[in-house]
């Protein structure tokens, strides 16, 4: 079967689907191949069942506290077969309306792998469409990511798991090590947590979190020791053995850790197998992402890549704004391209994470005579209110010469709800907007938001409390 269409994207995760959606939205002939489930690692093993399952460890920890609101609950008991169902219901739930979406813009969906050819063209085999032969005006490549895993540790799902088997668990292992301090790791952590596990997240670099500024990670440090997650940083897993029913780590410079479940979060590796990147003159760097420009086009003509086969930030809505980006482009448009500089960050963990743009001393290594404020949600009526104090935030801006602050450079914030709140910061990152304007935004009352403006008004040289 020979097909020919004015695009063609493989993949159907975030980029991949976001491409097709805003392209036939553009009025684009486009074609969509996937054998895998339409969504991708965001919405069967990553962001929403991850999310679904926090979700699920908040309302634990809320009933357990209930008695600090007046109410006698008693102390809950996790069902995680029920959890994992809702969570699957909400999955499938989202992927029916991803392919019902991809349905109504007359997208053609094509079941199957797709390898790259010579001159834009996509073979499809292996699939219920049958094998076909597609041409394109141009192809969009976004077939995603898998996790890495370490030499020595066999993912069995049962004693050493990655995100994808942890996020299909039906029972809670009593001791869990967490191999990684990024992002997935401490939500891992958190969740389990939460949920009774006893927790040790192991780290080879200095600190958790890179990315976030010095004191938000001090904030989620000492919550987290609070609950009881160790936190070991600056160390290296040397070896990995069976023992009885459990695992025991070796870690350089330490005590051996015997633990039920060894969880690896070491990052993810571009998802390029079978692609064919060579035949097409697609080149690719040495960590096997495939190399792009700008505007996320390779090194083929007519060929772009978007998500996590390029080396940007493995977020979902990174995605989705390259795949908009790449749109508008082939289109003949003007877009901005991404400022990946200036991308917002969000950590599901409890206490949560969220931050754009500089840290303090990001932005002192740029240059920037730099003035920072920080207001904790200790004194935040509403943080009070749903019990919920730990956290603050940090907002950095370029110092004007009274000593106020001039441009906001970046925003970050450890606490309830900040993955909600981040939207004013990321604006005002992203417009380069400056504290005097800002500081003149009316925050509701009472919100976890006016922090937020309190701390940007202390940045003019006054402020309320």
């Amino acid at each position: 079967m020979n097909i020919s269409h004015e695009v063609v994207v493989v993949g159907g995760g975030p980029g991949g689907y976001a491409a097709a959606l805003y392209g036939a939205a553009a009025g684009l002939d486009v074609a969509l191949v996937e054998k895998q489930k339409l969504g991708g690692t965001c919405l069967h093993v990553g962001c929403i069942p991850a999310k679904e399952l926090l979700e699920t460890a908040a309302v634990y920890r809320t009933v357990a506290h209930a008695d600090q609101f007046g109410i006698a609950a008693g102390l809950p008991k996790v069902d995680m077969g029920e959890a994992q169902a809702r969570k699957q219901k909400i999955v499938d739930q989202l992927h029916n309306g991803v392919g019902k979406l991809l349905e109504g813009r007359k997208v053609n969906v094509i079941d199957g792998w797709g390898t790259l050819g010579p001159d834009r063209s996509v073979t499809v085999a292996g699939g219920e469409s049958g094998d076909a032969a597609v041409t394109a005006d141009h192809v969009i490549l976004a077939t995603g990511s898998v996790p890495r895993t370490l030499p020595g540790f066999e993912v069995d799902g049962v004693r050493v798991l990655t995100s994808d088997e942890l996020l299909s668990i039906t029972e809670l292992p009593g001791r869990a090590a967490i191999i990684g301090g990024g992002a997935i790791g401490l939500e891992f952590a958190s969740l389990l947590a939460d949920l009774g596990s006893e927790v040790t997240v192991l780290e080879a670099l200095p600190r958790i979190l890179l990315g976030a500024d010095d004191d938000v990670v001090k904030m989620l440090t000492r919550s987290f020791k609070k609950r009881g997650i160790q936190i070991r940083t600056g160390v290296s897993v040397d070896g990995f053995r069976h023992s009885g029913d459990g695992a025991v780590l070796d870690i350089d410079g330490s005590d051996p850790l015997t633990v039920d479940a060894v969880v690896v979060c070491v990052g993810r590796r571009p998802f390029t197998d079978g692609l064919g990147l060579d035949t097409a003159g697609v080149k690719v760097d040495e960590g096997g992402y495939i190399q792009v420009d700008e505007y996320c086009r390779t090194t083929a003509a007519g060929v772009y890549a978007v998500g996590d086969v390029v080396r940007t930030p493995q977020l979902a809505h990174v995605a989705f704004a390259e795949a908009i980006m790449v749109v508008k482009h082939l289109l003949g448009e003007s877009p901005s391209p991404v400022d990946y500089d200036r991308v917002p960050w969000a950590i599901y963990c409890h206490p949560e994470v969220a931050f754009v743009g500089h840290t303090e001393a990001s932005a002192k290594d740029a240059g920037f005579d730099v003035a920072t404020s920080m207001h904790r949600f200790m004194s935040n009526g509403r943080a009070m209110i749903v019990g919920e104090t730990d956290g603050l935030v940090k907002v950095i801006a370029d110092r004007r010469d009274d000593g106020t602050g001039g441009r906001i450079l970046g925003v970050h914030m450890v606490g309830p709800w900040v993955t909600e709140q981040l939207g004013q910061g990321y604006l005002a990152v992203n417009w380069e907007a400056t504290v005097p304007e800002v500081a003149e935004f009316i925050q509701p009352h009472p919100t976890m938001s006016e922090l937020f403006g309190e701390t940007v008004l202390s940045l003019t040289g006054r402020a309320l409390h």
